[in-house]
């Protein structure tokens, strides 16, 4: 009973990693189909990659995209972890609530935040352009910066920043050279999974962006009903650097601590047979 219970989850999760990823698969391998049919596949072709470049609103639209993600990246990385280290010597119930609060963004549904940020720039009598669409971005980007620069900071030894100050250290000094490279690696993480978010964001980019601007999410919305095989051209770019995040993301630090591992093995060998 156990064996067959066991081969039906096996069964049923590369049911569901198809669902998942076989449409990615389809649409990036008709990306380089020869004619314009999204269902007959008549030869290997770059003609949409190269026509995708020479469109003026698909430029316009990625230009959007990567200005926006780079500004909200740079803004929610140093904001977020400027917010987390005061966290961290925060007392623990006002920490604990502010948390709380910074979850509510990642645990709520993304129409409910863009209709907030639609109705808060609408009471403000702000006109909706690409500043707006950035600010969204930057406020919804912040909590995964904090999400990602808290755990660093817990691992912190809360002794280093004071023993720096102890040496001659202002408390900027203590900051800059003593915190910031210990937490790096969060912070990293934390602006590459902010950037990744804005890049690929459609709902709040919908209900925040201004006339005339168009993100690469919310063009490929607009000529998705047309058989137009440039869109899918630009979503496999749009596929390749979130992909290309994701794994710098999840596959470099499992690197990088099987490498420290091996160290270590190394030089416990060493002292072991000195």
């Amino acid at each position: 009973m156990e064996q067959k219970t066991s081969v039906f989850q096996k069964i049923w999760f590369w049911l569901i990693i198809a669902f998942f990823y076989l449409p990615i698969i389809y649409v990036v391998f008709f990306s380089f189909n020869k004619s314009k049919s999204l269902t007959k596949f008549t030869g290997f072709s770059l003609r949409w990659y190269q026509r995708m470049f020479e469109s003026r609103p698909i430029l316009e639209a990625i230009g959007y995209t990567v200005a926006c993600a780079v500004i909200a990246t740079v803004v929610s990385t140093i904001v977020g972890t400027i917010t987390a280290i005061g966290l961290s010597k925060c007392r623990r119930v006002l920490r604990e609530t502010i948390n709380q609060v910074n979850n509510l963004p990642m645990l709520n549904p993304d129409i409910v935040t863009a209709i907030g940020f639609m109705l808060f720039f609408t009471s403000l009598r702000i006109q909706t352009s690409f500043w707006t669409m950035v600010l969204a971005h930057i406020a919804f980007c912040i909590p995964y910066v904090i999400l990602s620069v808290t755990p660093k900071l817990r691992s912190l030894d809360p002794n280093m920043p004071e023993a720096a100050m102890d040496l001659g250290c202002t408390p900027m000094q203590a900051l800059t050279k003593v915190i910031v490279p210990q937490i790096m690696p969060g912070i990293i993480s934390g602006a590459l999974v902010a950037f990744s978010m804005s890049f690929d964001d459609f709902v709040i980019s919908l209900f925040t962006t201004g006339p005339g601007v168009t993100n690469i999410s919310i063009y490929v919305y607009g000529n998705v009903k047309r058989v137009n095989p440039t869109i899918n051209a630009l979503s496999a770019i749009l596929v390749f650097v979130i992909t290309t995040i994701l794994i710098i993301v999840n596959v470099v630090p499992m690197i990088k601590e099987r490498r420290a591992a091996r160290n270590v093995t190394a030089s416990e060998l060493e002292s072991s047979i000195r």
